[in-house]
């Protein structure tokens, strides 16, 4: 296919993909090239006569695959922002490729042999850290993934990628299904009382969307989350409840329970051929946190601190619940949102109805630029130049305080039927350096935020707020990357070190001197009042203990399935195990949250939930560090966390880097504290 824009050199600005021209006929031919491509640069390297050498067969395979990855990374990030059944049957049909193509080269036993051999010469080679870190990881590379095993072992983990690699696509394809079909359609507006204007605005334009009268509400966050939170009719917010959390739970279709089980044994399987006891040895091995015995160390401390604190929240509330009107023993998990906000009214007077008209989307976004060039000193731009995917994207320049190009930025940050929920950063193009061209990268945030409705523009919700400053700060670890591989850079990184930087951005958000550049309202532009930032200051620890155990639970439940034998429990069994530790609201019957836990069933969180915690830590630490030497105008420390840890994705061990930025290790003092759960 000679004119198929995805096998040529991309003619537009910094050679971004120029994605109106890629059709969905354009990727398999395009995949299928790359293979080819890719396997005669191996070929070349497994062929080569002279004697291995790092340069020769390390950094020569380091720079394989360019063809392949341009085609792959523009696909599975519209599979995951813009997808469509053409497209997932494109990936579904790209995935066994794509899993042999890589199984083709970690077990390709003569290239394994000349790594093997640079490998054992490691100490006499005087690399420079990165360099050494590459070979390090190379070498781990194949043998953690069978380049050890004898050919038959090698045909059975072969087949066990190939279907994880599928069943992983499914889960992922059936939350979305279940999210997008669910409609809760409204004809009565008595029973939307408490619903604030700005939802039932929203929820009549959905209607009126899907052919519909009166009002309609989905399992979309911004449909769902404010639904929860303030409609007084106890049986609607049950009904959503169920539909939100039945998802993948339905035996239907959709469902995911045999999806799960299958997975767990998968890879419990995987690992024992890989000579590891469990799934959360072999991923652990590879983490700050080392093995599955300090993580669950780890949460189990947490579930220490969290649980008391979390009793006496949930007392507090009920007690706040039946003298407003509630009738039963003890509040359910439907009602927990609606009196967790009406509480926090009163103490606080506080709730999102007061603050978003002070969240412009809009100025929020220009908000969090704000920030990082105040920190680091970089300019965005927008740039209407660069092809975007779909119309409601906006695409940025990204230049560093010299004026010298550091990255292109898109922003895409509300729901649609093609989109999967959540949050997420990716890159479209990996940054690395190639005889001494400093290649940039390409980088896509992308959220599901509340749309404009036809009286109000895009106005957030604070955890919204949040959430852009969360995956911004994922954004800057690609952004800011600076290293010579594509492997080790950017957030190439032990998946508990990758929540560093996103949670430091989550912590301006509290600060006044963040919220006076961009909290205005929207109407008349008043910067919000000082009296409205305390409360939002005091509202970061309010429920804090219910709010850390729910992130325990996904933890816990994560590792219970991963970090021992798999039995014949069933999913719900495997999540009572968790809720016995950490769950204080009655388990909900034809409900189960694993079912839609993407993390850890359709992306890279296996065995790896906890990291949020973990980063946690982390990020309480650094943010202190911030906060001691000026805030925003912290430029040494600024200066000292991007040369440490931004810039440097990968190419030194997490713990290594953290020192260099903060002079020690982390203390978990600093989280207890800012969470108010210390002792």
């Amino acid at each position: 296919m000679t004119n198929n824009p995805l096998l040529q050199p991309f003619q537009t600005p910094h050679e971004t993909a120029p994605f109106p021209l890629i059709k969905n006929e354009h990727y398999l031919p395009a995949i299928q090239a790359g293979i080819a491509a890719g396997r005669k640069e191996i070929d070349a390297i497994v062929a080569n006569p002279d004697k291995p050498t790092f340069a020769n067969t390390v950094v020569a395979l380091e720079r394989t695959g360019d063809l392949l990855s341009r085609a792959t990374s523009v696909l599975f990030n519209l599979n995951a922002a813009e997808t469509s059944p053409e497209m997932q049957k494109i990936v579904k049909e790209a995935s066994p490729l794509l899993t042999e193509y890589g199984n083709d080269i970690t077990l390709n036993d003569n290239l394994f042999a000349r790594i093997k051999t640079v490998y054992e010469q490691r100490n006499s080679l005087k690399l420079d850290a990165e360099s050494a870190m590459l070979l390090e990881k190379t070498y781990k590379r194949f043998a953690r993934n069978g380049a050890n095993l004898n050919a038959t072992d090698k045909d059975k983990l072969r087949a066990i990628d190939k279907e994880l690699a599928q069943l992983s696509l499914q889960f992922g394809e059936n939350v979305l299904n279940e999210t997008n079909e669910y409609v809760m359609s409204v004809t009565n507006e008595a029973e939307l009382k408490g619903l604030p204007d700005f939802v039932l605005e929203a929820a009549q334009k959905t209607a009126k969307e899907k052919g519909l009268t009166g009002w309609a509400f989905t399992l979309q966050t911004p449909s769902y989350s404010p639904f929860m939170q303030y409609a007084e009719n106890r049986g609607l917010r049950e009904k959503l409840y169920r539909a939100y959390n039945g998802r993948g739970f339905g035996g239907n279709k959709n469902d995911n329970q045999a999806n799960i089980k299958r997975m767990v044994q998968l890879r419990y399987d995987r690992a024992n051929l890989l000579g590891y006891k469990t799934h959360a040895d072999f991923v652990l091995e590879e983490s700050m946190a080392g093995s599955s015995q300090k993580v669950s160390s780890f949460l189990d401390e947490l579930v220490q601190y969290a649980r008391p604190a979390a009793e006496r929240q949930l007392a507090e509330l009920t007690t706040f619940a039946k003298a407003n009107g509630f009738a039963g023993d003890r509040i359910e998990q439907w009602d927990y949102s609606y009196y967790a906000e009406k509480l926090k009214k009163k103490q606080l007077d506080l709730d999102d109805e007061m603050l978003k008209p002070y969240f412009k989307l809009d100025n929020v976004v220009e908000g969090v630029f704000a920030v990082a060039n105040k920190l680091y000193g970089i300019t965005i731009k927008e740039n209407k130049a660069i092809p975007v995917y779909n119309p409601e994207v906006k695409a940025y320049e990204v230049f560093d305080q010299n004026g010298q190009f550091l990255a292109v930025f898109y922003g895409d940050y509300f729901p649609r039927p093609g989109k999967r929920s959540g949050a997420w950063m990716n890159d479209v193009q990996g940054q690395k350096i190639v005889n001494g061209v400093n290649l940039r990268p390409h980088i896509v945030n992308v959220c599901n935020f509340t749309r404009p409705t036809d009286t109000k523009p895009s106005l957030l919700t604070f955890y919204e707020v949040t959430t852009l400053f969360h995956e911004f700060g994922h954004a800057l670890h690609g952004m800011l990357a600076n290293g010579q591989y594509e492997s080790l850079s950017g957030t190439n990184v032990p998946r508990d070190f990758v929540e560093l930087p996103s949670q430091v951005m989550e912590n301006w958000c509290y600060t006044p001197e963040a919220l006076n550049l961009f909290a205005k309202h929207y109407l008349t532009g008043d910067v919000i009042p000082q009296a409205l930032v305390e409360k939002i200051r005091a509202s970061q620890n309010f429920m804090a203990g219910i709010a850390n155990l729910r992130q325990l639970r996904f933890g816990i439940t994560d590792m219970y399935f991963h970090d021992r034998k798999p039995t014949n429990e069933s999913v719900t069994e495997v999540e009572n195990h968790a809720d016995s530790l950490v769950n204080l609201f009655p388990r909900v019957k034809g409900t189960s949250f694993s079912t839609a836990f993407s993390h850890i069933f359709a992306g890279g969180y296996s065995a790896g939930y906890y990291s949020y915690k973990w980063s946690e830590v982390l990020d309480a630490d650094a943010f202190e560090f911030f906060q001691e030497n000026g805030g925003l105008n912290a430029k040494e420390a600024a200066q000292k966390f991007r040369q440490n840890v931004l810039e440097k994705g990968g190419s030194e061990k997490p713990m290594e880097l953290y020192k260099k930025f903060r002079g020690r290790e982390p203390s978990p003092q600093a989280m207890l504290r800012r969470s108010g759960l210390s002792l």
